[in-house]
């Protein structure tokens, strides 16, 4: 029986489009920082391939600096002796700068029992609470799916501190959404290729047009002297094309579908797992992301249980795994260890079939149902 690929939030196939750009990027000889007819031909590509970025992304082109990840783009983003606010529930590519900034983790922004942003920070309202260099806002949680107003909270930054800069991680609502910078309030936004069918290795810091970027990387002087280093051009050709294939599917409303999948995968759960808690439920979500879980039995257990049966999904990001440690998005959001130890992320993607999801569900009830006869 066929494997199904349900983790779609850790990495997403390569895109057919993703492949032949990188396939053809191969023979282009030149670099791009040469000024000779090869060396134009390498920086067309490059260029070309920051168009279709900026065109997801609803920026200008200029704006768009290459890298090698979210995680380089988050280091770029932040000055090297700013701090940093933000949720307990950020990635760790930008929650790791909070912490490593000293901030007391009483100040970061407060989330309901949703995942939502409340609009405080440790119980006071905004205009009562410290705000630093950076507010990091995200734009849509990896291990939940649950997405944030991000122009709404950025608006009531501005209005205490207009000096504030708003960093919006946008990894996983690009390509999955309707997102544009000029409607999220963000000064920088981060990318990556491999969320949205692009390859791995290969991601962009979006900077709004006249914010200052002081580069970690030094040397030549590549991206407008914003990121050293010769470019990726294979990696970049890659990038554009899946960029501009996602925005065509979100045009297309192909994730209409897909939530009308996942939908089907919590009914079929909730009639079958009454002790099981869908997390964020109530909340805006991302259209292909579940979060489950089933106190005393732990995701570890479930995600090698699915992975014998055939099936990938995860528990939790894909950036922590092997980490022993409860997730810090379901304890920030109020969830106990012995919850959060229980969760698991299914993530489906746009080639995921009614069949993949009911093979899910089946197998995955059938496990609960072995679980519960050994815990009683």
């Amino acid at each position: 029986m066929s494997r199904i690929y349900l983790d779609h939030n850790a990495t997403t196939p390569l895109r057919a489009e993703a492949r032949a750009a990188m396939v053809s990027a191969m023979d282009v000889a030149g670099n791009p920082s040469s000024v000779h007819a090869e060396g134009r031909a390498a920086k067309a590509l490059v260029e070309r391939a920051r168009m279709q970025v900026a065109e997801l992304v609803g920026c200008d082109p200029g704006d768009v600096v290459f890298t090698s990840g979210a995680t380089e783009a988050a280091s770029l983003a932040i000055p090297e002796f700013a701090t940093v606010s933000s949720a307990g529930i950020e990635h760790d590519a930008v929650l790791s700068w909070v912490q490593k900034k000293g901030v007391d983790l009483t100040r970061l922004l407060d989330v309901d029992g949703n995942g939502v942003l409340t609009g405080t920070a440790h119980g006071a309202d905004f205009a009562d609470g410290i705000f630093d260099d950076v507010v990091a806002i995200q734009a849509a949680n990896s291990e939940t799916g649950v997405m944030q107003d991000t122009m709404k909270h950025a608006q009531a930054l501005w209005a205490l501190k207009r000096s504030v800069l708003i960093l919006v991680d946008a990894v996983q609502a690009l390509g999955k959404t309707q997102f544009s910078m000029a409607k999220s309030g963000a000064d920088f936004i981060l990318s990556s290729a491999h969320k949205l069918g692009g390859p791995k290795g290969i991601g962009a810091l979006i900077v709004k047009g006249g914010t200052d970027v002081k580069p970690r990387l030094l040397g030549g002087g590549q991206e407008m002297g914003r990121r050293s280093g010769t470019e990726n051009i294979v990696g970049i050709a890659g990038f554009g094309a899946a960029a501009e294939a996602a925005a065509r599917d979100v045009a297309n409303g192909r994730w209409e579908e897909v939530a009308r999948l996942r939908d089907l995968l919590e009914e079929v759960l909730e009639d079958a797992a009454k002790t099981t808690i869908l997390v964020g439920k109530d909340a805006d979500r991302l259209p292909n992301t579940s979060c489950l879980m089933t106190p005393g039995w732990k995701g570890e257990t479930q995600v090698m249980q699915m992975d014998l049966a055939g099936i990938a999904i995860s528990a939790g990001s894909a950036c922590s795994s092997g980490k022993l440690r409860a997730s810090s998005v379901l304890t920030a959001m109020g969830y106990d260890a012995n919850e959060a130890a229980s969760a698991i992320r299914v993530s489906l993607g746009l080639e995921t079939t009614p069949e993949d999801v009911m093979r899910f569900t089946e197998t995955w009830t059938a496990q609960l149902k072995k679980h519960e006869k050994r815990a009683a």
